[in-house]
């Protein structure tokens, strides 16, 4: 059997150094706050944010919420962001993607002050200046968590989303990892995930992978978070037949999923941290 890779040891963790930190922001009357900037009521979306609401309960981070309708036009969108710029005691905005297709969403995303951007939305811009898209980091995190080795390592990452693909593998190339990007037009995929010491996972095709894409001594992180036909919910990798071949694989749900909200509530402290050390500067 192989190793699961569980977030909550993981999650466990981060809490523990994110309250010594919220408790300090608060000796100096700083709660650290998270806009969520939804459009519309996507299932995925509304999970999202229960999870997020809740865990920022837990932590003692502050929710500003911003619900606008699926028919929002543009100018509402923009409105909202530029009030969460505005706004002092905000320190990062969550904007759920993607906006309706009526959407101009990459100035959506350039708007946004890149000190507020913890998720990395500003990744559509040249100019990025904020944090790392959350998932994208919590791969890191929880490679860390459990002391999987990157240095010198293949690292295979099937997927090249913005949100996923591309800045995890900057992440791992840092820590000196040999990093190959595949996707959907990837010849011999199968044989180059084989060759892997760690597989990632983040295509968002629920169970695309099975047993023949593996091999043993592998580690796997699965970041997809889809729907089967009998609506369970379940990650790219086909769990029942790969877990027997590998070393080591996070489950969906109770992986990288439960990672990322963490992630994007230690963004959100790191930013809160920073308005203040900015402001505290000044005087």
């Amino acid at each position: 059997m192989a190793e699961l890779l569980k977030g909550k040891p993981v999650v466990d963790s981060m809490a523990l150094d994110l309250r010594a930190r919220i408790e300090a922001l608060g000796r100096a009357k700083v709660v650290p706050a998270l806009a969520l900037v939804r459009v519309g009521q996507r299932p995925d979306d509304l999970s999202y944010e229960r999870t997020a609401r809740k865990r920022a309960e837990s932590l003692g981070i502050a929710i500003r919420p911003y619900e606008l309708d699926e028919f929002a036009p543009q100018a509402a969108i923009e409105a909202a962001i530029h009030e969460v710029n505005r706004d002092e005691n905000v320190h990062g905005c969550l904007l759920f993607r993607p906006l309706p297709s009526f959407v101009d969403e990459s100035h959506v995303c350039e708007l946004l002050d890149p000190k507020k951007d913890i998720d990395g939305i500003t990744l559509a811009s040249d100019g990025h200046a904020g944090y790392p898209p959350a998932t994208a980091a919590a791969c890191i995190q929880l490679l860390d968590h459990y002391q999987v080795p990157l240095q010198g390592k293949h690292v295979v990452v099937v997927g090249r989303s913005l949100v996923v693909g591309k800045p995890v593998s900057m992440m791992l190339l840092r820590r000196n990892a040999s990093v190959t990007i595949c996707h959907s037009k990837t010849e011999n995929l199968a044989d180059i995930m084989r060759s892997a010491d760690v597989v990632i996972c983040a295509t968002g095709r629920a169970r695309t992978f099975g047993a023949q894409f593996f091999g043993p001594g592998q580690t796997v992180l699965d970041v997809g978070i889809n729907f089967d036909t009998q609506g369970n919910l379940c990650g790219d990798v086909d769990f029942a037949e790969v877990e027997p071949v590998v070393a080591a694989i996070t489950p969906v749900p109770g992986g990288i999923g439960t990672v990322t909200t963490s992630v994007t509530m230690a963004h959100t402290v790191a930013a809160a941290e920073a308005a203040l050390a900015a402001r505290t500067g000044r005087r």
